[in-house]
């Protein structure tokens, strides 16, 4: 076979290990290798192999996705996550559809201390869908709401595939978490606008919660504090120059186990599960990007990548036309693919085209976490959604992917706005430096 068609077998191949819920990171190294084996030889595949595992692994600019995750785990072992959804519940839960609006918000919340959609949308689902069972709240609608709220965990800062972006394309990592931000508040509106909508086309399908008094209102804001402050140790620091992304992270998880220690909610146990949580996330993490990078230089060698690249400047678009063409691919891409791998996988190939065009990598990089965002719910690889089967194993997944779709709306149209107004992700970088 030729090297491109060879290519093509190669993503054939993986697509079916996928679908055959074989480990993403194990699927695209074992593709990877054996498709390096057969266009350069054994020599040539096990030399890769053996160097890119030592380069991931020894890599120092990777430490700080273990921080972040770390930081988040201690959050939730920390209870923050309930008292998150506790307040947003005590101000919204008592309007119609005020539950799945309380869990939006907290997700929001949440995503600021976290910086994994799966972790936001496992925690989040915990504490809200037996409160929304509780009220009676459509199946459909309650699911759908928490899979799609836990993408904001990858756009609000810190955010995991951020960092990842950065790390390809050199970029600030302080930058691109502040560029989230204002994107960050704009997809929280439009999920809180999707759930009032569907709630006032159809009332049943979001019941009202108990009413609370302005004294309970008021009170609750303390459970937005603790998550605040972990916010502004991390981030604002980050933003202030005053630490680096990698003790930015390792601050915030300090700061997250003294606070579970100081309301002594952080029991030894949870401590240990905490860790054990953290250290199994960052491992996949690592072996997921290190697999993408195995399988990149297959795909590198049958030259796929590059025609793909001479394909889209044959078009001759204008910059945008470009920009959207490459979020279409990762669009599509996204449903075979876990969204971090294909950012692995695509853009050191497509960097130097956006380079050359002159595309602001910063306002690129939210672009390319929202399209990632769409990947994570969409059928069939949707993490979130079969996260949230797990929670709730009595749903039919095909329930939960069908309460997704008003929310891919939002996210699709979140996208659309950030690419005609570039500035709601530039602005705030100005003020940062590092």
């Amino acid at each position: 076979m030729s090297p491109v068609t060879t290519g093509i077998a190669g993503i054939i191949l993986l697509v079916v290990l996928m679908l055959l819920r074989f480990p993403v990171a194990f699927a695209m190294a074992f593709t990877g290798i054996a498709g390096f084996i057969y266009l350069a030889g054994p020599t040539a595949a096990f030399g890769l192999l053996a160097r890119d595992i030592f380069d991931q692994f020894s890599s120092y600019p990777l430490s700080v996705i273990p921080m972040f995750i770390l930081m988040g785990s201690f959050a939730f072992a920390s209870g923050i996550s309930t008292r998150l959804f506790d307040t947003a519940y005590k101000w919204v839960g008592q309007l119609r559809g005020g539950l799945t609006v309380a869990t939006v918000l907290a997700c929001s919340g949440f995503a600021a201390i976290c910086g994994s959609t799966a972790a936001t949308a496992a925690t989040m689902g915990k504490v809200a869908l037996p409160e929304m069972k509780k009220y009676g709240y459509n199946d459909t609608l309650a699911t759908g709401t928490v899979a799609a709220a836990g993408t904001l965990g990858i756009l609000i800062p810190p955010s995991t595939v951020l960092i990842i972006y950065g790390l390809l394309t050199e970029q600030s990592i302080g930058k691109l978490f502040v560029a989230g931000i204002l994107p960050g508040v704009l997809l929280s509106i439009f999920f809180v606008l999707t759930v009032l909508l569907i709630c006032l086309r159809n009332p049943a399908m979001g019941p009202p919660g108990a009413a609370t008094t302005w004294r309970e209102k008021w009170r609750s804001l303390n459970g937005i504090f603790e998550a605040a402050i972990l916010f502004g140790l991390a981030i604002g620091g980050l933003f202030l120059g005053w630490f680096s992304p990698t003790q930015a992270g390792a601050i915030g998880a300090i700061g997250a186990l003294v606070i579970g220690l100081a309301r002594r909610e952080l029991s030894w146990k949870g401590f240990v599960e905490a860790c054990k949580d953290g250290v199994r996330t960052s491992c996949m993490v690592i072996f997921i990007i290190t697999g993408a990078i195995i399988f990149g230089h297959f795909m590198a060698i049958s030259r796929i990548p590059f025609i793909l690249v001479e394909w889209i400047e044959a078009l001759a678009l204008p910059t945008m036309g470009v920009v959207a063409m490459i979020a279409l691919i990762f669009f599509i891409g996204g449903f075979f693919m876990d969204s971090m791998a294909l950012i692995v996988l695509l853009v050191p190939i497509l960097f130097p085209l956006l380079n050359d065009l002159g595309v602001d990598l910063i306002w690129f990089g939210v672009i390319l976490v929202l399209v990632s965002e769409m990947g994570v719910i969409t059928p069939p690889v949707g993490v979130n959604v079969f996260v949230i089967k797990g929670i709730a194993p009595d749903i039919p997944i095909e329930r939960i992917f069908k309460g997704i779709f008003p929310f891919l709306g939002a996210l699709i149209i979140c996208t659309i706005i950030l690419m005609a107004f570039p500035v709601i992700a530039t602005f705030l970088t100005q003020f940062i430096t590092y």
